[in-house]
């Protein structure tokens, strides 16, 4: 499913020219067109049609914000481009704290945009294709585990195969809006079929109507969601990687800014009355029974018919445009997850790339997560949008201050500016030229930067305030629950890792070699994963040897005893007897005995194991070596080695039969010339043959 690994030196072929790098990173602001003006004006109708002249304004102020955050990235691209993002910026200049409150806000919030990129797709397939309302959920997880799966196969290919459905999404919502804006000038502008629909608004105060406005705000700010993708992913671009990752991240804006405008522009034209409960839509008698279409799906039906080619274009892109936005959050979560490891805040598993260059660890534990959100909230968008872009701004507020710190710290640093040493004229001309993301900024550049950042530090904090007001109570609580849980475990791993690290630090003088080097092979019954285990024990050429069985059956013990003889094995064998028959406590108790008589010796025991090709073999075998194996490792000075036995159904893992010849290779005594193994005696055992 996921390809053929790929080495380490094709990573330099995964990286992304601005292209392809486009519909990767850009593919979750760009769609947010499709439902953030739906959002703005669903919240803006709650008061009623009257409101909806505050819908330009409320507009603006969402673009507005938008150009300073996407001006704000550019800086903070140049100046972090490790891929660390708002975290690093964070972490470095505000400190420990806010780093990891800014890591939680992210961590949170790609999550969220996987569940409401999936759960928006849905609901515009069911808006074309009403009959899948009952499997909603059911889509939405799919969609989900498609989508991991193809992540899981590289960047590289990923990026291609989401390449064609955003370009179709910009072009084709790119040409309703000048068709719509075209018939509206020639006198003949589209009209929505629930233009004809009052709206049962409910009675407001004048503090209500305030909020309801911030509130309209707040749902458009969902446009801005993804913005800070391209910051963290800085290291995925080609080279030159700043200057690519800045004219992606204008692009996107550029192209975000006329979508949302254009598809705001034409809603309010045509008349589309979207309502939070569709009841309250006066005249529509299936509002009960009928989902209601979206925004989008109103605005192309009106301009260019119900049920037509275009119709269906438009729904199809923004369907799969939309469920391709998840992809910006299954680039951005493993990319940060990378970075939390190798600061030792998340499981160092995190920052493992998998069989082909990606943290595959990252995409699987977010699929996990949005799955669990998708089937909790039954994938309902109206509840889960309530739930987003809480984190986004968090990180984008402190991201922003951050840089404020940092250029402020830079500034300081450029009063007093080390001496410039002249080149001569002849040298000059046979320097390479300096690419212009390495040059270093001046201060009239620093400071404007400063006054960029500081402007989206303060617009955002308003933003995140406004945004929490507004939809704390309609759910946005949940997060403020989920950041701090975030926030104590990244605080947990970190501190544990750091503690860790103390303990196994190397001592300031070290001693080596111990004094003995002592074998047990542990015997159960005369079979020939033991002999095995045996041979393997006398070709490592230890200094003493001995064979352990643990008697829990007297039966048994004596068959043992004359198949030993039988075999012709001349290692001595010792009987351990098991009065309440534990098996590692008398061998536990052996070994603690010995390193007493005999000074600190190596000890290892040799055990033998089963490998299995089917999962169902695992409950069948190796449960009393496990639990051996765990106390052994608990006691000084002894090193357990695992013999490994393949079993018949063990060529459905290896690909190989394991009974390719008879005999010795089956007892697994490689053929091998005689040589004699020299030993030094036990004291209180004999060398002679056992009879």
């Amino acid at each position: 499913m996921i390809g053929d690994p790929l080495p380490t030196e094709k990573l330099e072929g995964q990286l992304l020219p601005k292209r392809l790098a486009l519909p990767i990173f850009a593919s979750d602001p760009l769609s947010s067109v499709a439902y953030a003006p739906q959002e703005l004006l669903m919240i803006l109708l709650v008061g009623g049609l009257a409101f909806l002249s505050f819908a330009p304004w409320v507009a603006l102020a969402v673009v507005v914000l938008l150009v300073t955050v996407v001006a704000s990235y550019r800086q903070l691209i140049r100046a972090y481009p490790s891929g660390g993002g708002d975290y690093e910026v964070a972490h470095r200049n505000l400190g420990e704290k806010s780093g990891l409150v800014v890591a939680s806000a992210l961590l949170v919030d790609y999550v969220m945009t996987v569940v409401v990129s999936v759960a928006s797709g849905v609901d515009n397939i069911i808006s074309a294709i009403p009959e899948l309302n009952p499997w909603r959920v059911e889509l939405a997880v799919l969609f989900v585990i498609v989508l991991a799966a193809i992540n899981l196969r590289g960047v590289s290919e990923s990026s291609r195969a989401f390449a064609v459905p955003t370009y179709l999404f910009i072009g084709s919502v790119f040409v309703m809006v000048v068709v719509g804006l075209v018939r509206t000038a020639l006198g003949d502008p589209p009209v929505a079929e629930s233009a004809q629909y009052e709206v049962q608004a409910e009675s407001l105060t004048q503090a209500a109507i305030v909020l309801l406005l911030l509130r309209s705000f707040a749902s458009g700010c969902s446009a801005l969601t993804g913005v800070e993708a391209i910051s963290n992913g800085v290291p995925a671009f080609r080279r030159p990687k700043i200057g690519n990752a800045q004219r992606t991240l204008v692009a996107m804006g550029g192209i975000a800014i006329v979508l949302f405008a254009g598809l705001t522009a034409v809603a309010l034209i045509s008349g589309v009355h979207y309502a939070e409960v569709p009841c309250h839509l006066i005249g529509w008698a299936d509002c009960a029974t009928e989902p209601q279409r979206s925004l989008i799906a109103q605005v192309a039906a009106a301009t260019f018919g119900d049920a037509t080619v275009f119709f269906y274009v438009i729904q199809a892109a923004t369907a799969l445009v939309l469920l391709l936005a998840a992809n910006t959050a299954f680039n951005g979560f493993p990319l940060l997850g990378s970075v939390l490891a190798r600061d030792g805040y998340a499981p160092k598993s995190l920052s493992t790339r998998g069989d082909r260059l990606i943290y595959s660890n990252g995409v699987i534990i977010l699929a996990l997560a949005a799955s669990l959100i998708l089937v909790v909230f039954q994938a309902n968008l109206t509840v889960l949008i309530q739930l987003y872009i809480i984190g986004v701004f968090v990180s984008f507020t402190l991201g922003q201050t951050g840089m404020v710190r940092h250029w402020l710290r830079e500034l300081q640093g450029a009063k007093h500016p080390s001496p410039v040493k002249h080149t001569p004229k002849k040298a000059k001309q046979h320097r390479s030229p300096v690419p212009p993301e390495a040059q270093p900024l001046t201060r009239a550049a620093m400071r404007r930067a400063l006054v960029i950042n500081a402007l989206g530090a303060v617009m955002t904090a308003v933003v995140l305030i406004v945004v929490t007001v507004t939809k704390f109570t309609h759910g946005a609580w949940i997060v403020f629950v989920l950041m701090p849980i975030l926030f104590l475990l990244m605080l947990g791993v970190h501190r544990y890792y750091r503690d860790v690290e103390r303990e196994i630090e190397p001592d300031p003088t070290t001693t080596f070699g111990a004094n003995g080097d002592h074998a047990i092979v542990l015997v159960g019954r005369m079979q020939k994963p033991t002999l095995k285990a045996l041979d393997y024990a006398i070709a490592a050429r230890h200094e003493s040897l001995e064979a352990v069985h643990v008697s829990l059956d007297e039966a048994q013990t004596k068959q043992l005893k004359r198949d030993w003889v039988k075999q012709n094995i001349h290692v001595k064998l010792r009987i351990l007897s098991s009065p309440y028959r534990d098996l590692s406590y008398p061998l536990v108790h052996y070994i603690k005995q010995r390193r007493e008589e005999f000074g600190p010796q190596v000890v290892t025991v040799y055990m033998p194991q089963y490998i299995v090709g089917h999962w169902w073999e695992n409950l069948l075998h190796n449960h009393k070596a496990r639990r051996i194996r765990q106390k052994l490792m608990l006691v000084h000075g002894v090193t357990v080695a695992l013999v490994p036995w393949l079993l018949d159904s063990s060529d459905l893992i290896y690909g190989r039969r394991s009974r390719p010849l008879p005999g010795q290779d089956r007892r697994g005594e490689p053929v091998r010339p005689p040589r004699p193994v020299p030993r030094r005696p036990l004291e209180g055992s004999t060398t002679k043959r056992p009879r």
